[in-house]
């Protein structure tokens, strides 16, 4: 076996840098323990040590345990690569189905009021919130997730699901809090409208929300001034034949005017977001 002469160390001593830069190189920027180990028949706690040096030097980035991403010199600052770069790896490694989500979706559709905080990823089981870099990764549960209707963007890294223009302002009427607000979910939904499919509403609609977010969704769409988008949403709902429910779930209802045609009681006020 050859050594270099310095110190007589093994020059096929396997290194995570080396195997790190490789990846670079091939065009990934995610791998597992895992995979390190199969690699290099090393103990869990070596991987782990190389791992964290290469952390602490900024090479690294760890959202998950056990998941590893690849940070070019340009995202040292940051941290890491933009989330999209390796959400669809990361799901993949919690073996979830996902897709992405509420105020990320609605920015990639054109409709962003203000830089999110967040990156929004909805799932069919609940996980914790995981960092990559300066990035939170908000993961909110959904069991319609895999009926929930998506389009394919294309990332650096290939590609990832995204909620429809339909499906996310659902969403966004469902999840009113963690997308800001009622003031937010207005000020998005009057961008987000003129993206909104009328007959792909419904679908998004039936296959992938409960009759109660249609309903808010159709109300706040009406207030923003897309009553042309709503004509079929109300028809089928009126087929449902819901239960008046408030727009707010979590606040007093009592005493709130009632929207007869969504049949949502209004106990929040409706003021876009400045």
């Amino acid at each position: 076996m050859q050594t270099n002469g310095s110190n007589g160390r093994s020059s096929n001593r396997f290194s995570l840098g080396r195997f790190v830069d490789q990846l670079q190189a091939s065009g990934r920027y995610t791998f597992t323990r895992d995979e390190v180990l199969a690699a290099c028949g090393c103990s869990k706690s070596a991987v782990r040590s190389a791992a964290a040096r290469l952390e602490r030097q900024g090479r690294l980035a760890s959202p998950r345990r056990g998941f590893f991403v690849v940070v070019p010199l340009e995202y040292r600052s940051a941290g890491a690569p933009p989330p999209a770069w390796h959400v669809d790896a990361l799901m993949k490694y919690h073996g979830r189905p996902y897709y992405v989500g509420l105020l990320t979706a609605a920015s990639l559709h054109g409709a962003a009021h203000q830089q999110a905080q967040e990156f929004q990823i909805l799932t069919d089981r609940p996980l914790r919130p995981a960092r990559s870099g300066r990035v939170l990764l908000r993961f909110l549960h959904k069991r319609r997730t895999i009926q929930t209707p998506t389009v394919q963007v294309r990332v650096e890294t290939g590609s990832m699901p995204v909620s429809s223009p339909e499906a996310t302002a659902l969403d966004l009427a469902r999840y009113i809090r963690p997308a800001g607000g009622i003031g937010n979910v207005v000020t998005v939904l009057a961008e987000l409208s003129e993206k909104i499919d009328p007959e792909l509403l419904v679908e998004a609609a039936i296959s992938g929300s409960p009759v109660a977010a249609a309903q808010r969704t159709g109300l706040l769409l009406d207030h923003v001034g897309a009553g042309r988008t709503t004509e079929l949403l109300a028809k089928w709902i009126a087929t449902r034949n819901p239960r008046t429910i408030p727009l707010r779930a979590d606040r007093n209802a009592k005493d709130c005017p009632r929207n007869r045609r969504w049949r949502v009681v209004v106990n929040e006020r409706l003021e876009p977001d400045v």
